[in-house]
């Protein structure tokens, strides 16, 4: 029997999209899956050095983002609200213990999951091999 693979795409730089692909690869690791993550566009932010924990979320754009009030449109736009609402998914995620970006990166690798970053997307955002973690293939 031939054994399973899991490749996932992470294409965007953000803290919330940055959990998906993680949690779900480290699962199916654990799961003896083959798991392959293919970082391209914005979610190249996700593996540059420095980087895992300076991600942030929006809420703009993101009527399901859990808010103590509604928030019109308008106000999401205002400045401060993307640190606002990034300090509080943080606190939140840290309240229940959820790993955070940088610990599932660890995780990942730790778990033998394949991370390669997009050579085209690298090139055409000028992001040089020496600004990705270590354990990346390109």
């Amino acid at each position: 029997m031939a054994n399973k693979k899991m490749t996932i795409i992470a294409s965007k730089g953000t803290l919330d999209m940055a959990y998906s692909p993680l949690i779900l690869a480290t699962t199916a690791a654990a799961m003896d899956v083959d798991v392959t993550i293919f970082f391209t566009f914005y979610g190249l932010e996700i593996i540059k050095k420095g980087n895992a924990d300076k991600l942030k979320i929006s809420p703009l754009g993101n009527p399901a983002m859990p808010m103590p009030l509604p928030i019109p449109t308008l106000v999401a736009s205002l400045p401060g609200m993307e640190t606002i609402a990034t300090a509080m998914m943080k606190s939140m995620f840290n309240k229940h213990g959820v790993a955070t970006i940088g610990q599932l990166l660890d995780i990942a690798k730790e778990s033998g999951v394949k991370l390669i970053a997009c050579q085209m997307t690298m090139d055409v955002m000028g992001v040089h091999p020496s600004d990705i973690i270590d354990g990346v293939a390109f």
